[in-house]
């Protein structure tokens, strides 16, 4: 008899740790799906940028094979390297639409799409998918996919 209670004393408790526990990977979840998506806002209003949400020892990797494609160490070799050198070639700076925003465990994947205009007066669209980590309410890792060859276009044509 008294193993019994035992089990079942110990099934409660397993029961309730497992209940908090989502219910803290939710909340964890949502608060952070809610700072990327109240940092696009911003973003697309012109009030700020995600950028600012990088940590500084921040690591970023960009896929594919772009002229950007490579994995950056700091948020300060990120912005010299990749997003200043784009802002050059750029009139207008990108405007973020996001199409969806996806949470699981510590990670936000943002689908989005971008639209700027080059120095040249000639229209770039890009679409993105990023997977940030997060960390303390920080952007503590990234891997983004986009299209190369819209990037490299404006790349190749435009020197700041």
């Amino acid at each position: 008899m008294k193993w019994l209670q035992i089990c079942r004393i110990a099934a409660l408790w397993l029961a309730c740790f497992t209940t908090a526990h989502a219910q803290n990977a939710t909340t964890m979840e949502s608060r952070n799906k809610e700072i990327i998506a109240t940092a696009f806002e911003q973003w697309a209003s012109g009030a700020g940028v995600i950028f600012d949400l990088l940590a500084d020892d921040v690591e970023w990797t960009i896929t594919g094979n772009s002229r950007i494609s490579k994995v950056y160490t700091s948020r300060r070799q990120f912005i010299d390297e990749a997003i200043v050198p784009l802002n050059q070639r750029l009139s207008k700076k990108i405007v973020p639409t996001v199409r969806a925003l996806y949470a699981g465990g510590n990670t936000v994947v943002a689908l989005w799409d971008g639209a700027a205009t080059a120095a040249d007066g000639q229209a770039y669209h890009n679409t993105y998918a990023w997977f940030m980590e997060m960390k303390g309410g920080r952007i503590v890792k990234v891997i983004a996919f986009f299209d190369a060859i819209a990037l490299n276009a404006v790349w190749d044509r435009i020197t700041p």
